[in-house]
């Protein structure tokens, strides 16, 4: 059934448009599943269950960050994943830029926008937002890739719109800045119930979790950009 979902929603997607696979809770067997719907990149919103995701079935797939990631989460998940898609200060990539050194490696990051200026909700406000990719240009083992944003929480999913077009308008804003060291190619925005709108405001990355897998049994607090 898993694979099933997987087929679908890839068809349906417009060119050029990535499905991330949402897999929080999710077991490495429902995750196999889903790549051998066609799944390329396995979003996780924890480092320790991505850890052992990654150590149950490796490199088939492209690994990424979707949850907030703690500064002392870090050294671990720079060598887990492929890219960190909720990059919301520039202490946070400065630590991720320190670890990647240590290991040779550049880290492909998106960053978080707070699209609803919600306080409790990780991200970087809008007008915030060119600050700090400027300040983040500057460290050699990070690339700012572009963006990615929740939107607040609604039940009507029409609701996400404005939010999803304000950080269109912020990714947009930075393309054309041209920015040093970083490519504005990845848009990330919306999940299960948002995505078709996201797709309409230009959303390139769509982050799917319980259009594939299903309900999930138990489900706990919402931590970042996967439902």
């Amino acid at each position: 059934m898993i694979k099933e979902r997987v087929q679908k929603i890839l068809r349906e997607l417009p060119p050029g448009v990535k499905l991330v696979g949402a897999a929080k809770t999710r077991t490495p067997e429902e995750i196999l599943e889903a790549i051998d719907g066609g799944l390329e990149i396995v979003g996780e919103n924890y480092v320790q269950e991505a850890e052992r995701a990654v150590d149950a079935i490796g490199a088939k797939v492209k690994w990424h960050m979707i949850g907030h990631l703690q500064k002392n989460k870090v050294t671990k998940a720079v060598r887990v994943f492929d890219m960190i898609e909720t990059v919301d200060s520039i202490k946070l990539a400065t630590e991720i830029d320190r670890c990647c050194g240590k290991i040779g490696k550049t880290m492909p990051v998106l960053v978080e926008i707070n699209s609803g200026g919600e306080e409790r909700k990780s991200g970087v406000l809008p007008e915030e937002s060119v600050k700090l990719i400027r300040e983040m240009a500057g460290l050699p083992r990070i690339r700012v890739m572009g963006l990615m944003t929740m939107g607040p929480v609604s039940e009507d999913p029409e609701e996400s719109r404005p939010y999803f077009r304000k950080t269109r308008e912020v990714f947009e804003q930075l393309r054309l800045l041209d920015v040093p060291d970083t490519e504005m190619t990845c848009l990330s925005m919306g999940m299960s119930d948002t995505y078709r709108i996201a797709l309409e405001e230009g959303a390139n990355l769509i982050r799917i979790g319980e259009l594939i897998f299903g309900e999930r049994k138990s489900k706990r607090a919402p931590a970042g950009g996967g439902d």
